[in-house]
């Protein structure tokens, strides 16, 4: 005995055709995600910049620093002034160094505060939107289903006079 197979993608096809679908809120919702993805990445690479100037010219400091502790000297006492003045040129130049890496922080973080706010703003206009057009298509559908029903009421009743 043979069966016949139900064919699931047409079935699929047709219960989505039953239900409505958006798809240009769907790519606009895309594309202002794509934008704040941009929009953030070009926040993390300047700030990944700026952080590896800060490093670099912070590591040619210290090797500066270094050279001159590394240096020949005639005294005893003179290698104990260089390593006392290699050390607080250092504490010095990582409080220089580290005041340069929270202001990068703060700055990222101010940027971001303001994607989020304006991608917030987005998204909510978006979605106003969206409802605004899904409540008139679902009142137009109910009107238009209102009518049927009561046009086929009405012969209804006019067959059974």
């Amino acid at each position: 005995m043979a069966t016949k197979t139900n064919d699931f993608t047409k079935m699929m096809q047709d219960m989505m055709a039953a239900f409505p679908v958006d798809t240009k809120a769907l790519q606009d919702s895309f594309k202002s995600q794509a934008a704040l993805g941009e929009k953030m990445t070009k926040v993390v690479l300047e700030a990944a910049e700026k952080s590896a100037e800060v490093s670099n010219k912070w590591t040619k400091a210290a090797l500066g620093k270094l050279g001159e502790v590394s240096v020949v000297k005639e005294e005893p006492t003179d290698y104990a002034k260089s390593v006392t003045d290699f050390a607080s040129a250092s504490a010095e130049m990582a409080a220089e160094h580290m005041a340069a890496f929270a202001e990068i922080a703060k700055r990222v973080q101010m940027d971001t505060v303001e994607l989020m706010l304006a991608a917030g703003k987005d998204i909510s206009a978006e979605a106003t939107a969206a409802m605004q057009k899904a409540t008139s298509e679902v009142t137009a559908a109910a009107k238009k289903a209102t009518d049927e029903v009561a046009a086929v009421a009405k012969k209804a009743t006019t067959a059974a006079k």
